[in-house]
Order: structure tokens, then C-alpha cells, then sequence
């Protein structure tokens, strides 16, 4: 296999050490034919050593790793200064991965210094979520990658696409006859496609303050994630036809009954406790502006306005400082149109088919009979171990890049649905049509919210 050159801009900040190189030490140990050149730039003063010694820190859990890694060198860069950006590029070597682990506003910016420049034949440019900051702004961006260099040499990472679990959906919704009759509107009586999250801010007020869990999480992540489940059996799982049939999927996509202020719901967290901690309200963390009225839980209901799925609610959730961790894909069938009389009870529902997100199972809950009487409606889940899978999230996502394979990436015409998708609830929400309600942290969510998505 040949060696790969991953070149990360933002070599000294956080995502790198936290998530990029840990997660490309993991990745090495499992493919050990592989073999990376790691070159990297940033802001800090670095000197050869100290970004060995860097590499090497987060490496610790994969020591191994280092056996397939080339620590090549690293630049003190400003990259969004034409000259140092030029003097970068003129130093790529052809077919290197430009991994922006940057800030969007920054990697915008880098994008904006290279106007003009000449990459190296095969280069991939890859970068982080959120792509733009409204469908004006994203398609802005996205001409500007494109004068660059192809759609296919595009990288926008989605983390959540390499997760294991979805990609497990695909495989049991693809490869089985039972599910494809079904898949629709039909037999389907609701979607819920929900990531709660116990941790709150965790320092992290620069970025979530102005964006919220809108757009950190449905906007971007979740929408991804319903259009895996909605979108109909590609002819191939390459990257033109899984991306046409997610975009297919996009561009049907609204607000359901075209009205965000019964369709979405907003809250946010005010002091509690999560287990044996303290939280204070989101108002008091440090860094937040009080009167951005920034929300940590929003849910949403979107309408695919497509044969196979019109009139099926799919509802996206996503939130902080909450009770649990509680992520997972609930499909929930109708119920039967006739239960024979002499059978003990009535479904609410004609099963559910739920995929969790770690740990990696899926639950097929299904009414059955037993027990003490015979006759006794009651429900059973059958689960699958799903196998760990990916252990750290931009496994996957590095697997893919490295091999050139921009399959589980977010395609432009994608990302710019993404932002058209919520701008009416934007709308709304800056119009006050929907108000900003309170949840205690550690709690399930606001008091009034229905529990009807509780599995």
C-alpha cells in the first residue's frame, strides 16, 4: 500500500491532538500495511521536535502506531495569509490530504488565501462542519472549493457517517428482503432520529453559543443520518450514487406542514445536577452572551414529500446537560389494521425497529403472546450486538479520506440543502414564534414535552 500524505493546518489545536491523531493511531494499528507521511501547520511555534513529541503524546494509547507513521515536518503558518498559504501549496506534494482542523471561520478565510493558486494534481481538501452558515454563504463557499479543485477531491467531514452503527443500517435495510416492502409510508407511522447528550457546554462556549443545537447537531449530523434511512437502495454504495440518493432525499425534505412554529420546539438547560456533579444554568457558563437566547435542546419534525414517504413524520432531537446519553434510530411501524377479539389487548404501534448508537445493537420490539395467559398482548425486543465497531468517531472518516473514497462525505449540493432545510425555523425562532422553554440540567427536557419518543 502506498504511503499517503496527510498534511493537517491546525496541527497544534485541539481537534488534532483530541480527536485526528488518536483516531489515526487506532486506524494504523487495525491496518498496519498502511503507511502515512504527517506533515502539519499552525499557529504555534513548534520546532521539528515539539511536533514529534506531539504526535507521539497522542499516540500513547497506540505506541505501535509510530511504526507505520513518517513525522515529516512542521511550519509555523498564518493560513490565512495569501503569502504563507502560497508558500504552503508550493510545498505539496501531489495527491496530499489538506486536512483543515480548523475553526469554519478560519478555514473559510484559508480557503479565500488560496484564490488563485495551482494545487498539486490529486490534492483532497478536507474540513470540518459547519459548511457555511446559511445556503448563500455555503454555496459562496463551496464555488470557491470548486475553483480549486473537483467535487470528488472534496472532503466535508461528517463524523457521524463513519459511525459504524450506520453504516450496520445500511447492511440490514439493504441486504434484506423483509424490511424493503415495508420502508415506507404505508407501514411506517413515525422516524425518531435523536442524539441526547448528558455532557453540557464542556468549555465550549465560542463555538456552541453561536451556533446551538440546531445547527451543531440537526443541521448538520442528524440530517445526514435521516437521509441514510429515507433515501431509496442506491444502485451502488459509491459516492455519485449514495450521494444522489441522499440528496434526493434532502431536496424533498420540509418543515412539516411548511409551519416551524407547531413543527419545532427549543429549550435550554438552567442549573441541576448529573450525577454526583453541579451544573450550573447555561445563562451562567462561561463565555455565553445571555442574550443570544442560544438553545441546548431542539426537536424538530421534517416531511419527505416523496411517494415512498409522504405524510411520515421524522422527528430530529438533539440536546445537552440531559439525563442520559440516548442516541439511536427509532423506526416505529403502524399497528395492524385488525386485532383478532379473544387476543388481550391493543398495540399502539405495529412494532419498532431501533438502532442505538453505542453501544452498537438493534432492537426489533415485537407483540407477542405467553406466559401465565396465553392470550396476553405484550411486547419482547430481540437484540443484536452490533459488534464495537469503530471505537473513536473519525476512524472511519480517516479510512475514507486516505483512500481518496469522498463516499461518506457531504456533497455541496448537500450541505447547501442542509441550511434551506432549517432556514424557516431560523426564521421563527429569531421571530420569537417559538418560545425559548427551560429544562433543569440532568433532566429528561422541559416538563411539558411529550414522552412519547421514550423507548
Amino acid at each position: 500500500m502506498p504511503t499517503t500524505t496527510l498534511y493537517i493546518l491546525g496541527a497544534s489545536g485541539d481537534l488534532t491532538s483530541r480527536l485526528l491523531l488518536p483516531s489515526l493511531a487506532s486506524l494504523l494499528c487495525k491496518e498496519p500495511k498502511r503507511r502515512v507521511r504527517l506533515r502539519g501547520s499552525g499557529t504555534e511555534d513548534w520546532d521539528a521536535g515539539t511536533w514529534r513529541s506531539a504526535v507521539e503524546k497522542a499516540f500513547a494509547d497506540s505506541p505501535q502506531a509510530l511504526e507505520h507513521v513518517d513525522i515529516a515536518d512542521y511550519v509555523k503558518a498564518d493560513v490565512t495569509d495569501a503569502d504563507d498559504v502560497a508558500s504552503l501549496v508550493k510545498g505539496l506534494s501531489p495527491s496530499t490530504v489538506l486536512y483543515f482542523a480548523l475553526p469554519p471561520a478560519v478555514t473559510a478565510a484559508a480557503i479565500d488565501a488560496m484564490e488563485g493558486l495551482t494545487l498539486p494534481e490529486g490534492t483532497i481538501l478536507a474540513m470540518e462542519k459547519p459548511f457555511g452558515e446559511d445556503e448563500a454563504s455555503a454555496r459562496e463557499l463551496n464555488g470557491k472549493l470548486l475553483a480549486l479543485v473537483p467535487e470528488q477531491q472534496i472532503f466535508r467531514v461528517d463524523h457521524f457517517l463513519g459511525r459504524s452503527t450506520l453504516l450496520n443500517l445500511l447492511g440490514v435495510r439493504l441486504a434484506n428482503r423483509i424490511w424493503e416492502p415495508v420502508w415506507r409510508a404505508e407501514h411506517v407511522q413515525q422516524v425518531l432520529i435523536r442524539f441526547d447528550e448528558s455532557v453540557a457546554l464542556e468549555g465550549r462556549a465560542r463555538y456552541y453559543d453561536k451556533a446551538g443545537a440546531m445547527i451543531d447537531m440537526i443541521q448538520s449530523h442528524l440530517l445526514q443520518v435521516m437521509a441514510l434511512v429515507a433515501m431509496d437502495p442506491p444502485s451502488t454504495l459509491g459516492e455519485r450514487d449514495l450521494r444522489d440518493a441522499k440528496a434526493a432525499v434532502l431536496r424533498a425534505t420540509h418543515v412539516m406542514g411548511d409551519d416551524p412554529a407547531t413543527a419545532s420546539r427549543r429549550a435550554q438547560y438552567t442549573a441541576g445536577t448529573q450525577g454526583d456533579r453541579t451544573l450550573p444554568s447555561y445563562r451562567d457558563e462561561e463565555g455565553v452572551d445571555p442574550d443570544r437566547q442560544t438553545e441546548t435542546l431542539a426537536e424538530v419534525t421534517f416531511e419527505i414529500a416523496s411517494d415512498r414517504w409522504a405524510g411520515v413524520p421524522f422527528v430530529l432531537r438533539s440536546g445537552k446537560a440531559l439525563d442520559r446519553k440516548h442516541s439511536e434510530i427509532v423506526v416505529t411501524f403502524k399497528p395492524v389494521r385488525h386485532v383478532p377479539p379473544g387476543l388481550n389487548g391493543t398495540p399502539v404501534d405495529g412494532g419498532r425497529l431501533t438502532f442505538s448508537l453505542g453501544p452498537d445493537e438493534m432492537h426489533l420490539r415485537l407483540h407477542v403472546t405467553g406466559g401465565d395467559d396465553p392470550f396476553a398482548l405484550r411486547h419482547e425486543d430481540l437484540v443484536a450486538d452490533l459488534g464495537e465497531g469503530q471505537q473513536r468517531s473519525y476512524e472511519e472518516v480517516l479510512d475514507e479520506l486516505l483512500d481518496g473514497d469522498v463516499a461518506l462525505s457531504v456533497r455541496a449540493d448537500e450541505a447547501e440543502e442542509c441550511w434551506r432545510i432549517i432556514q424557516p425555523i431560523r426564521d421563527a425562532w429569531a421571530a420569537k414564534a417559538v418560545p425559548l422553554e427551560e429544562y433543569p440540567a440532568g433532566s429528561t427536557g422541559p416538563d411539558a414535552w411529550a414522552t412519547s419518543h421514550e423507548s
